[in-house]
């Protein structure tokens, strides 16, 4: 089983405010209609401003984390905005990069780039394989890292490794994650393993041309690669972090785009799906809002990490320069000054395993199946049972064996997790580490003192057997003459009461001379009174009481649920509850031990002695 813990990233800050990047398109190679110039440009390396389309003769300007030039590498736009987030990953923590924009301002070509001038993602999938290769192996880390491709389509959830797959659902953990039942996860191992699945995957992405655009993305495409990184040393902790890759498909107008039929459907589903993504955003912002918006949307479904949630997250803004895209640039620029304002929360999620306990379970099975399944098995146990006598242990000892130190390894599993957690305060932590070492204590006590309670069942079973020859009920007084069977049964109001020592003599004369028990010979106690509590284990024999005892707590001890449902005023709940006492505290030592089951109280206890003391003589 698996624990799981929320840690804090000692080296980041608790919080992390969304990085919004600006990136202006160069001018298309076709001129502008009017020659009017661009609307837009850039003032330094964090400014750019854009005529106010209420008056020519002003502009609107703004301020973003960076802003990148017409003139901009790829490569430039992966080192400053890309990098810095990337090791959060290899940590346990959330990272997510999406490029937002109008169609056809360049979204796809700043996240896949070409040959010559590779984007975001296959530059950051790199990295991530430097960093892991770059990792000291002396750390005591194993690091596995997997992808999974998907495009958002009409509202539809599509798995772009494997094609064939129909809309996938969108689920929600106890944890908060976000996750997709039946998406495919893929292992791999190098760059050059990573390309080989991504290159096919992305031609099965659904793209189009339109007036605007020679090749326009119709779907939100997401990328997600996983790191998870394993402790090799106990308690073997593991962390796993995710980078989410988003090229986003473009608001468009569909009056300039000339949508029509299937193109005018998607675009639509677009414009749905980046109106509640800036819903979204609002509602972040306002900090009064009762409800934020992700469930609108399966895109904002799936970005509920990057936007407010635990993830570092980066916005690469694509613009275009000509007036044509003026009101997409200047709706897309409004966007990103909201959307840096977003404070996102990134923590480490780490999942620790603890030992359980060993197989008492499965012993129990085995006795059940050997009970239900006839002479064999019983032979079989009774096989065992020699073979542990002869080595002279016993069921008791072999069993406290396995389940104690079980039990404190799971303590010291405990307190090693209590000790590698960094949030809670040290006072605290310190307390339970003092009660966890007090409890272990209390434990190797116990199995102490279980070890030398079955070596005394032991010696009790070996002089058990030694005296097997001997009589099994001793007769110290003279019987009395039985009644003639043709004696007519006297009135009740002329009967004589019998002393109880006599009637019970009677009982083991003829029991002792191996004649069968009649129970038309009842003994009735003295006085005529029916419930003497005190007096009738004194008018028995001691060596036969000692010895009914004995095969009551033998019972007790080894019995199944059956043999323990045998037992007088046992029923099935409380042979359960015998069951499970004796699993966890071993065997009755003494037969008072009973009182400590549940609903077992005293006067129940001297009820149940007696009916089966006197059933046992009565057989």
């Amino acid at each position: 089983m698996a624990q799981r813990l929320t840690v804090s990233d000692g080296v980041s800050k608790k919080t992390s405010r969304v990085r919004v990047a600006v990136r202006l398109r160069p001018y298309m190679s076709r001129q502008d209609e009017k020659d009017e110039g661009p609307c837009v440009r850039g003032l330094d390396s964090q400014n750019l401003e854009i005529i106010n389309w209420r008056n020519a003769t002003e502009t609107v300007k703004y301020h973003f984390s960076i802003f990148y030039g017409e003139q901009t590498t790829q490569q430039e736009v992966f080192l400053s905005s890309v990098k810095p987030i990337l090791p959060h990953i290899l940590n346990g923590q959330n990272a997510s990069v999406f490029a937002y924009g109008p169609t056809g301002a360049g979204k796809t070509h700043t996240m896949l780039g070409t040959a010559e001038q590779p984007g975001v993602i296959p530059r950051a999938v790199r990295e991530v394989f430097n960093l892991v290769s770059a990792k000291d192996e002396d750390e005591g880390w194993d690091y596995s890292i997997g992808m999974s491709y998907l495009e958002i389509y009409n509202e539809k959830v599509l798995d772009l490794l494997s094609p064939n797959s129909q809309d996938l659902p969108i689920r929600e953990n106890k944890d908060k994650n976000i996750l997709i039942p039946g998406l495919t996860h893929t292992a791999i191992s190098s760059f050059s393993d990573f390309d080989k699945h991504f290159i096919p995957a992305t031609l099965n992405r659904t793209t189009a041309s339109t007036k605007l655009n020679q090749r326009s993305s119709r779907s939100h495409a997401i990328l997600l690669i996983k790191v998870v990184r394993t402790q090799r040393a106990l308690p073997h902790r593991q962390q796993t972090g995710k980078l989410y890759l988003v090229d986003l498909a473009g608001s468009e107008d569909n009056r300039r785009t000339g949508n029509q039929g299937i193109r005018l459907k998607e675009s639509g589903a677009i414009n749905l799906s980046l109106f509640t993504l800036s819903k979204v955003v609002d509602a972040l912002n306002s900090g009064t809002a009762a409800r934020i918006p992700y469930r609108d949307s399966k895109l904002t479904r799936l970005l509920q990490d990057s936007l407010g949630g635990s993830a570092h997250s980066v916005m690469i803004t694509n613009i275009a320069p000509e007036y044509r895209y003026y009101f997409d640039t200047f709706s897309a620029l409004n966007f990103a000054a909201k959307s840096k304002l977003i404070v996102n929360k990134p923590f480490t999620r780490e999942t620790v395993a603890v030992p359980v306990l060993p197989a008492p379970v499965k012993r129990s099975r085995e006795e059940h199946e050997a009970v239900g399944s006839g002479a064999e098995p019983h032979k079989k146990k009774q096989k065992e049972e020699k073979k542990s006598e002869q080595d002279g242990s016993s069921p008791s000892a072999h069993y406290h064996s396995l389940s104690e130190p079980s039990v404190m390894e799971r303590l010291i599993a405990l307190e090693k997790l209590m000790m590698s957690c960094q949030d809670r305060n040290r006072q605290s932590v310190l307390k339970d580490v003092a009660q966890s070492r007090k409890e272990i204590q209390e434990l190797k006590e116990k199995q102490r003192e279980f070890e030398r309670k079955a070596m005394l069942l032991s010696q009790l079973a070996k002089e058990k057997s030694s005296s097997k020859d001997e009589a099994a009920f001793k007769n110290t007084l003279a019987p009395l003459q039985r009644k003639q069977p043709n004696v007519t049964k006297p009135n009740k109001q002329q009967a004589v009461v019998q002393p109880m020592q006599a009637g019970f003599t009677t009982v083991c004369s003829t029991m002792a001379a191996g004649k069968p028990f009649s129970h038309k010979c009842k003994w009735q106690p003295p006085d005529g009174k029916e419930n003497v509590e005190s007096s009738w284990e004194s008018q028995l024999d001691k060596s036969v009481l000692n010895e009914s005892k004995q095969k009551i707590l033998h019972i007790l001890n080894t019995g199944c649920l059956k043999e323990l449902k045998g037992l007088q005023q046992i029923g099935d709940k409380k042979a359960k509850l015998i069951l499970g006492w004796r699993e966890i505290q071993g065997h009755f030592t003494k037969l008072e031990d009973l009182i400590n089951i549940e609903g077992m109280t005293q006067k129940r206890f001297s009820s149940f002695m007696k009916a089966n003391i006197l059933s046992a003589l009565g057989k």
